[in-house]
């Protein structure tokens, strides 16, 4: 599949997925580290490049296997890329974060914001994928 990608597509999906993460955080920074239980201290001193890094390489790589979703779901039109990123998100995010979260005991907070900002990085990746086409 490497040599069909439409590498710009991939690209600008990325780029979207890690502003929307910057604004996202940013905005629900406080309520999300009430939710997750984390001081700034702790924060401030976790963020380094890798952290930022392997961010980019996992939004890469969620992209990429998106393509090849979108592409298998019919034709490749921003629709389908959009439901693509709903039943993904609804029948895999969603549900990991609940089980997650509810085992961990974290709060219901903490779920709605986490998979929140990975509803709106899939809904952008399909919206992405899906009008640029997935094959160069």
């Amino acid at each position: 599949m490497s040599e069909q990608v439409n590498y710009l597509a991939l690209f600008l999906a990325v780029i979207a997925s890690m502003t929307i993460g910057a604004l996202w955080y940013s905005l629900l920074a406080k309520p999300w580290m009430r939710a997750a239980g984390i001081e700034q201290a702790r924060l401030s001193a976790g963020h380094t490049i890798y952290v930022y890094a392997l961010t980019a390489f996992c939004h890469a790589l969620m992209a990429y296997v998106f393509i090849g979703v979108i592409y298998h779901a019919g034709p490749v039109t921003v629709i389908n890329g959009v439901m693509s990123a709903l039943f993904i998100w609804g029948g895999f995010v969603m549900t990991s974060m609940i089980v997650n979260h509810r085992f961990q005991r974290r709060s219901w907070s903490l779920t709605a914001i986490d998979s929140g900002h990975y509803l709106a990085i899939m809904l952008a990746q399909g919206a992405i994928l899906g009008w640029f086409g997935v094959k160069s």
